[in-house]
């Protein structure tokens, strides 16, 4: 019984990563497994090539894309708990308050 080599989970899963990287890298979730589930799969494929079925070039650009979607979500990551340990979230906070005041003095004028 010969196993697949289907890309379609680990394009899934960047893809999700990708969509999550903007919550706080929350995204590397995703991402990661994407790339280690690739990378594992390919090891396996090639020591043992007749027992896979599939192109293997698509399961290297899919371990490239988790890849580089896992690289992503990582500085993305990084940069926010940086900026968490350095106090600018509370900046991000004060911006977002004289934001909404204004937002709330246009409504009031009207």
């Amino acid at each position: 019984m010969n196993k697949n080599l289907n890309t379609t989970l680990i394009y899934i899963l960047s893809i999700l990563g990708l969509l999550c990287c903007c919550l706080g890298g929350f995204g590397i979730v995703f991402a990661g497994p994407a790339y280690y589930i690739s990378h594992k799969k390919i090891q396996e494929a090639e020591l043992n090539p007749d027992d896979f079925e599939g192109d293997k070039n698509a399961m290297n650009t899919a371990k490239i894309v988790a890849l580089v979607v896992t690289i992503i979500c990582a500085i993305t990551l990084l940069i926010n708990v940086y900026d968490l340990s350095t106090g600018g979230f509370e900046k991000r906070k004060d911006i977002i308050e004289q934001f909404m005041e204004g937002y709330q003095k246009g409504l009031q004028g009207n």
